[in-house]
């Protein structure tokens, strides 16, 4: 029980409950140097108290916006890492978080280094509108470069990933893992039900539950991340 105590999942189900990119990264690598900690969000539509709530997140979790990246080290394998961070207005995607994504990539591409990202998203930020949406678009761009010029990336689903981020980088990967339980979706359940008019089955959007229908590769325990991403980073993901 207490080996579990830094991972911060279920000991009966090994569901992994919601944590900060930077208790993450504690467990998750040997080193890392973080990338674009100096970008600041804007308010594009003028939205009532949104940069108040801005400021908010940057002090409760040290981060610029809701996502880390940099480049990390796991047992002197070096590779460029995002974490997506749920504790940032629920791991929403605004613009510094799409373009910090979208830099991950560029600088992985021309240092030929893979990727590996971890989502955690409620999905598009709504407080900048259309600006939000079209980060979806920009970092799906820079993957498909970095896919191009024949490298590696590993996305690794964590509780929630949906919305846009479900419908762009997150089912892009080469190789797409997920932790126990993890709900992985676009809509939420009300939305679907209430377009369909109709009950949708209770594991719908467990992350079990999209792998038996082919969306993901692996169910990986939080603590055997590290091995497991290790073992791919080093064997090129074959």
């Amino acid at each position: 029980m207490k080996q579990l105590d830094q991972y911060v999942t279920c000991p009966k189900c090994d569901y992994g409950f919601r944590i900060s990119a930077q208790d993450r990264l504690k467990w998750l690598v040997d080193d890392f140097q973080p990338m674009d900690t100096d970008l600041q969000t804007a308010d594009p539509l003028d939205f009532p108290g949104y940069l108040d709530k801005i400021q908010r997140a940057q002090q409760q979790t040290g981060l610029n916006d809701s996502v880390a990246t940099g480049r990390a080290v796991i047992n002197q394998t070096s590779f460029n890492l995002g974490i997506m961070d749920p504790t940032f207005i629920m791991g929403s995607l605004g613009s510094v978080t799409g373009e910090k994504i979208t830099r991950l990539f560029e600088d992985a591409t021309q240092d030929r280094l893979p990727v590996v990202l971890f989502t955690a998203s409620g999905g598009a930020r709504m407080q900048e509108g259309i600006t939000s949406l079209m980060q979806m678009a920009k970092v799906s761009s820079a993957i498909a470069r970095h896919s191009e010029a024949g490298l590696l990336y590993i996305v690794v689903l964590t509780d929630p990933t949906t919305g846009g981020v479900t419908a762009s980088f997150a089912m892009l990967g080469d190789i797409i893992l997920a932790e126990p339980h993890a709900m992985v979706g676009f809509a939420g359940r009300r939305v679907i039900e209430q377009t369909m008019h109709e009950k949708i089955p209770a594991n719908l959007q467990e992350a079990e539950n999209v792998l038996d229908h082919g969306f993901i590769d692996q169910i990986v325990k939080r603590q055997d991340e590290k091995a497991t991403l290790e073992w791919l980073l080093q064997n090129g993901g074959h």
